[in-house]
């Protein structure tokens, strides 16, 4: 791995921060970026300036890249954010475009710029962070969870285009992780009295899952696994949670995942408390 060159963006903190470190651990020359770059001594990787919505902050970045390194085998397309639990009512048009803007839109970004310099080379690996969230519905986290199926739409469909030229897309699927994803994340800015009290109670519930949830690096030996593998895979799940899920969705009739969602997220019975003052 030694000759092998790695940006991974969103790497300043949890899976992404993981994800490098493990790459460059691994061997990789890793670079990881964010808007805002603070580098330690202790880091195994160099950061460096880049904003997944901005084409001509990510332009920047790999010609900086190229002209070090002369080239570019692997992109970990990590930077997101999420919108704490709220109804999808409750997040205005300019809301779900910011979201949309970094989740799907900065990978579409990131991939318009490497896929050439990867072409020239004929080879390289374009890994997605995506989430469970992307093949299953997130009642109360809508925006994020479509933000996810997109990436995974465009991932599957990029891979059979990029196949014959010696590129291959692959999309990591965690579940909860152990990050201070929602701590970061912003809330709903149109608040409704009548999503009141499912939004404080889906609240905890994430709060909860978060903190019981996997280590990020657990997400990134599965990055890893996807970036070494001979002949990868479309998806990988991430952590127990997430194969289970995976599996659910893929064999299980529609109507036991539905009242499985509901059932775990106690929907219903938030439905009849609102109800009821």
């Amino acid at each position: 791995m030694k000759d092998k060159v790695a940006i991974v963006t969103g790497a300043s903190s949890g899976i992404g921060a993981a994800t490098a470190e493990l790459l460059a651990n691994s061997g990789y020359k890793v670079y990881g970026t964010s808007r805002r770059v603070v580098q330690t001594t202790q880091s195994s990787y160099k950061m460096i300036v880049l904003d997944v919505n901005s084409e001509e902050s990510i332009e920047v970045a790999l010609k900086e890249v190229i002209k070090i390194e002369g080239r570019i085998d692997l992109v970990v397309n990590n930077a997101g954010f999420g919108v704490s639990p709220g109804g999808a009512e409750e997040s205005s048009i300019e809301q779900t475009k910011m979201i949309f803007d970094t989740n799907f839109f900065g990978i579409v970004r990131m991939t318009r710029a490497v896929v050439p310099y990867m072409r020239k080379q004929g080879e390289g690996r374009i890994i997605n962070i995506g989430s469970i969230l992307g093949l299953i519905p997130a009642p109360y986290m809508a925006t994020y969870a479509a933000t996810k199926h997109a990436v995974e739409g465009f991932s599957e469909s990029l891979d059979h285009e990029l196949r014959t030229r010696g590129i291959r897309v692959s999309v990591v699927e965690p579940g909860y992780t152990n990050t201070q994803f929602e701590a970061n994340a912003p809330e709903v800015d149109v608040k409704l009295d009548e999503y009141n009290i499912a939004r404080k109670a889906l609240s905890k519930i994430t709060k909860a899952a978060i903190a019981a949830g996997d280590d990020p690096k657990v997400v990134a030996s599965v990055v890893l696994k996807a970036a070494n593998a001979k002949h990868p895979k479309l998806r990988y799940a991430a952590g127990k949670l997430a194969c289970r899920l995976s599996l659910l969705r893929r064999f299980a009739p529609a109507a036991l995942v539905d009242s499985g969602i509901r059932k775990e997220m106690k929907l219903d019975s938030l439905a009849q408390i609102a109800s009821q003052l």
